[in-house]
């Protein structure tokens, strides 16, 4: 698998990561499983968070990881936090205690890297600084990004947060293309020219942080995948048809589509099923072309202007 490095760290990582949130339901020998699949097929990031399963998702992780042929310090632990209970909590406060119950989840003394989940409307950007300052220094964590959150909102804690911010995990799949379909109807009237994000994509590549994109097969937040969905019988029919051009799956076309792009991105998987972890894995090593890219952007229901 090829490596990126992420944002402006010294940290290099499989440019696909395995998002763990479905990890709660497994077996300790399927999670096991999960892990050591993951890692032989290149990827060494595997993202968390502290309400994924209500915590059992990272329980479950440190355990399976114990019995795993796999070390600790080979591979790089993520998990976000920030949301509560019907609210949001960027505390200085609320920040801490999730890490320390992250870190006794994980049967770990550190994370790589902690993200905040999702925007605080309440956040005092001096009590994240705080805290991320405080937790930098004790070893607890050693890189910090977000989630979710636009140019502004970072650029605010950027103002206060003297550590670097080298990750912004967002929604993106090729039916979920906010980011990238302003910039191409650039000046139009046209619900496309909608830009919903403050430019989240051309933020990040002038400020090098590294997009996670996760949820790169769905076509909503929670409505499902589109991945041989009969709603979708273009983009699935251009997805086969590349598919079988260049002898990997629809879903690893999929991810080779985001990875194409060149600001760098790494998509956040989710498949707990060891054999399409590995078949999507083929993805980096897949290259399409320009006019293959914007053929599966088009198939999607996308209209260049």
């Amino acid at each position: 698998m090829r490596k990126l490095t992420l944002g402006n760290s010294n940290l290099e990582a499989g440019d696909i990561s395995l998002g763990c949130m479905r990890m709660a339901g497994l077996s300790l020998e399927k999670a096991t499983e999960v892990i050591e699949t993951s890692f032989a097929s290149g990827i060494d990031l595997f993202d968390h968070a502290d309400i994924y399963g209500a915590g059992k998702s990272e329980e479950v992780f440190s355990q399976a990881l114990k019995q795993s042929s796999v070390r600790r310090e080979d591979i790089i632990l993520q998990s976000k936090c920030g949301i509560r209970d019907g609210f949001f909590d960027f505390s200085q406060k609320h920040i801490m205690t999730s890490v320390e119950n992250i870190l006794k989840r994980l049967q770990t003394d550190y994370l790589d890297i902690l993200l905040l989940h999702r925007p605080d409307a309440l956040v005092e950007p001096e009590e994240v600084a705080e805290a991320f300052s405080e937790l930098k220094e004790s070893g607890k964590v050693r890189h910090f990004g977000v989630s979710n959150h636009h140019p502004l909102q970072v650029d605010l804690l950027k103002k206060y947060v003297t550590e670097e911010l080298i990750i912004n995990q967002l929604q993106l799949s090729l039916v979920h293309t906010p980011m990238i379909d302003a910039g191409l109807n650039v000046n139009m009237f046209n619900e496309a020219a909608v830009v919903r994000d403050s430019h989240l994509l051309e933020y990040s590549r002038l400020h090098n942080m590294t997009v996670q994109a996760w949820s790169p097969f769905q076509h909503g937040m929670i409505e499902g995948v589109f991945i041989g969905n009969t709603d979708y019988p273009k983009v699935n029919a251009k997805l086969e048809e590349v598919a079988e051009k260049k002898g990997i799956t629809s879903s690893a076309v999929a991810i080779a589509w985001i990875l194409r792009h060149p600001g760098s991105m790494q998509p956040v998987i989710g498949s707990m099923n060891p054999d399409r972890i590995q078949q999507i894995c083929q993805a980096s090593n897949t290259t399409l072309s320009r006019e293959e890219w914007y053929e599966l952007y088009r198939s999607a229901g996308n209209e260049l202007p």
